[in-house]
């Protein structure tokens, strides 16, 4: 589940998804006809055949069909009509024998063991609209949706979980503002799914913690990997050195006057930048080690690419460039980009969402994917403060 062009539901989303896998029968009343149809249909077929010709044994399926999509109490209603009917077609026709009488028991006792089993179905139903209700919360206190304007940027962003039953996993992205510009980080944690959550959770806490008091973008990577370095795993030891988990992740320190951005990359694939319509990837140094191996800091070197009025910068994770179609081809970025019709970033997000969802068939990725893009605005109005205190970035090494 994917809503755009936040990256996580909020609350209205969230009762809008529980709402959505409660019980089939309350998205599709009509469904409700179907077993009475069935039963009438039955019912004439027996009475307009010959007695030794007996229909009413496939009333068995009304009760059936009913408990795929409606609940106990509609689904016992519907066994008892069953009942009903075939009680009435046998004396119709003749005198029940000990045949009828055996089916209309075999009869009754399919109906009540469906209701059952519809009234445990929505038992577990319920309980699993609690567990998804309580996940999705988790969920979108984790990835905290991006504005869509920060700063002198206006910002879009998707995400597409490789999990069918998530709405984020490995992937990250988060923005904090500075005393002159914006930071924006984007991320991938090694792995995918829910089990990725908290390695995204701890990064990401560190980058809102530390975004607006580091200086420089060398010095936030350091301490980004330092956090993520020194966390302890489930089994209580420090992860350094043992090289299972980490994170890659590309850092941009974007200017609120004019000027270039400045970026910083561990490991992650660089940015795309779109200008009149064409895309191309800026030259930047040699990316260093992924966060958590404790080796970033050491070799992080920044760069900066130069920002033209109108340009937008696309940030994205390993998911899109590594997502196959049917033939195993991974998807061309770049080249789709050039198809794009253009606009703005909130359009360009939208569209290659589409177009990598058809890339892919539209069935599961391989690997989570995220997309950010943003633009310069002018005149665009912060949307949040700026912090009293926080230190001027510069441009690192």
């Amino acid at each position: 589940m994917v809503t755009f062009p936040t990256p996580a539901p909020g609350i209205a989303g969230i009762t809008s998804a529980v709402r959505r896998v409660g019980p089939p029968g309350d998205r599709r009343p009509w469904l409700v006809a179907v077993p009475f149809v069935l039963i009438v249909v039955i019912v004439l077929a027996d009475l307009m055949t010959p007695p030794s010709i007996r229909f009413t044994p496939f009333l068995a399926a009304a009760p059936a069909v009913t408990a795929s999509f409606a609940g106990a109490r509609t689904t016992a209603g519907v066994g008892a009509l069953a009942v009903a009917s075939q009680i009435a077609t046998d004396h119709a026709e003749a005198p029940a024998h000990l045949n009828e009488t055996v089916a209309t028991i075999a009869l009754l006792a399919v109906s009540v063991f469906v209701a059952l089993f519809a009234r445990l179905r929505e038992h577990y139903g319920r309980r699993y609209d609690q567990a998804r209700s309580l996940a999705l919360t988790a969920q979108n206190a984790v990835l905290r949706p991006l504005p869509l304007r920060l700063g002198r940027i206006e910002i879009a962003s998707v995400y597409l979980a490789a999990e069918a039953e998530a709405v984020i996993g490995g992937d990250l992205y988060a923005a904090a503002r500075t005393a002159t510009g914006t930071r924006l980080m984007i991320g991938d944690v090694r792995g995918k799914g829910l089990g990725a959550i908290g390695e995204a959770a701890l990064v990401m806490g560190a980058f809102h913690a530390a975004a607006h008091q580091t200086p420089s973008l060398d010095g936030l990577v350091s301490t980004l990997d330092g956090a993520l370095a020194a966390a302890p795993d489930h089994a209580d030891t420090p992860r350094a050195g043992h090289g299972e988990e980490f994170v890659t992740a590309l850092l941009l320190d974007v200017p609120d006057r004019a000027g270039p951005i400045g970026v910083a990359s561990c490991g992650h694939p660089p940015p795309v930048v779109v200008r009149h319509g064409r895309p191309f990837v800026p030259p930047l140094p040699d990316a260093a080690p992924p966060l958590g191996l404790g080796l970033a800091s050491a070799h992080v070197r920044t760069g900066s690419i130069p920002w033209m009025p109108g340009d937008i910068v696309l940030l994205c994770t390993d998911g899109v460039l590594e997502a196959r179609d049917s033939g195993g081809r991974f998807y061309p970025l770049t080249e789709r980009i050039r198809s794009w019709p253009g606009g703005d970033p909130r359009s360009l997000v939208s569209y290659l969402r589409t177009d990598l969802l058809r890339h892919t068939g539209g069935g599961a990725l391989n690997d989570d994917a995220a997309l950010v893009a943003f633009r310069r605005v002018p005149h665009a109005a912060r949307t949040i403060p700026e912090p009293r205190q926080a230190v001027r970035p510069s441009a690192g090494r």
